[in-house]
């Protein structure tokens, strides 16, 4: 799997928008939009490097795609178990909260609970102990890391 990095994209443009790009090249694994930017996994390293260089600078909703291999370094982040979230928070509600203290990785709602990402330690920490007990719409979430010990039988 190979991860492209799609940066200067317009604030109305979508995951499906680059996905249905990017498809025309190869198959499409995974798509985030974040902000201004996204990720798109490719399933070839071939077929990523012909999407990187035909949709390099193309226009994608009256912006100009800067297209290019991601160049993350690490796959390891630091997992934060979010438990009380409102019914009709969403995924990208939630990652916009935690990206106000860093890079997330992964953020996935399951019911009234989430499990976050977040790239480094540092942000996770400071993500907790500015979020831990506070509302976040019209509940108080609660924190924490998760560890061996969040699976064990008390």
């Amino acid at each position: 799997m190979v991860k492209i990095f799609i940066g200067n994209l317009s604030q109305d443009t979508t995951a499906e928008d680059l996905r249905s790009v990017f498809s025309q090249y190869g198959t499409v694994t995974e798509c985030d939009v974040l902000k201004r930017y996204g990720f798109v996994h490719m399933d070839s390293r071939g077929d990523a490097e012909e999407a990187i260089r035909n949709l390099n600078q193309k226009d994608l909703n009256g912006m100009a795609m800067n297209v290019e291999l991601s160049r993350g370094k690490s796959k390891a982040s630091t997992k934060l178990h979010v438990s009380n979230l409102s019914s009709g928070c969403t995924n990208q509600e939630l990652r916009s909260k935690f990206e106000e203290f860093g890079p997330v990785v992964e953020c996935d709602i399951v019911k009234d609970y989430a499990f976050v990402h977040m790239e480094r330690v540092e942000d996770a920490m400071e993500a907790i102990s500015r979020l831990d007990n506070t509302a976040f719409q019209g509940r108080r979430v609660m924190l924490r890391e998760t560890s061996l010990e969040f699976l064990k039988d008390p």
